[in-house]
């Protein structure tokens, strides 16, 4: 079989297919956008800890090391592009289709809507393709792992659309305000995020920890606000 299997793939594999469940999640029936946040997050935590997983094997070949770079960037347009993308259109299909409940989409709303969900794809893809090729020129050169980002990282966005989410379905259950909009708005400043040419520091593994925990708070008050209130 051609690919590689040890250890040092799994969570990489894992994100991917947790990214495929969360897309056909978030795209049934009239759409289930804050079921499929919980698999984005699943995402991040697998990225946030397969680097540093694949980093412990001692005897890395070379090909095993650019196979993991391809994987992961593979893995990371599904999990971190796709999916993001298809919880917005699973938003779309939930009856939100309304700024602020009262006026309903039209035709150039769903054209501009299109528009930012293209631009984000694409720009992610441009980002990861760009991030393959000078991370291969920077393991000959520097070797071990990364310690600045160029631009914003798309990992970001298993932490980022969970915390619109919250916010949009808390709008909408305490207040009835439908604020799916900022969720759109979010996506095309990522885009742009995704590209310009700031420099941000990697987190190390305190910060990993940190995000962790957001996540774990995002998912507890999901719950709080679906079932309880």
């Amino acid at each position: 079989m051609i690919g590689f299997y040890d250890y040092t793939t799994f969570l990489t594999y894992l994100s991917l297919l947790s990214a495929g469940f969360g897309i056909v999640t978030s795209l049934s029936g009239s759409g289930h956008p804050y079921y499929g946040m919980f698999f984005l997050l699943f995402c991040g935590l697998c990225d946030a800890f397969d680097g540093k997983v694949a980093r412990t094997k001692a005897n890395r070949t070379d090909k095993e090391m650019r196979f993991g770079i391809q994987i992961d960037s593979l893995s990371d347009l599904v999990a971190f592009g796709v999916l993001p993308l298809c919880i917005g259109v699973g938003l779309l299909q939930g009856n939100m289709l309304s700024f602020w409940g009262q006026v309903p989409f039209g035709r150039t709303f769903t054209v501009l809507l299109a528009t930012v969900m293209a631009f984000y794809l694409l720009a992610g893809m441009i980002r990861l393709a760009y991030f393959n090729v000078t991370e291969e020129d920077r393991q000959k050169d520097e070797g071990g792992a990364r310690r600045v980002y160029l631009g914003l990282p798309i990992t970001s966005a298993s932490i980022i659309f969970p915390t619109i989410l919250l916010v949009q379905y808390l709008l909408k259950t305490v207040f009835q305000i439908d604020a799916t909009f900022l969720y759109f708005l979010t996506m095309s400043l990522c885009a742009v995020a995704f590209l310009v040419k700031i420099e941000l520091k990697k987190p190390g593994l305190r910060g990993i920890l940190i995000m962790v925990g957001i996540g774990v708070v995002e998912i507890i008050l999901f719950i709080v606000l679906r079932f309880v209130l």
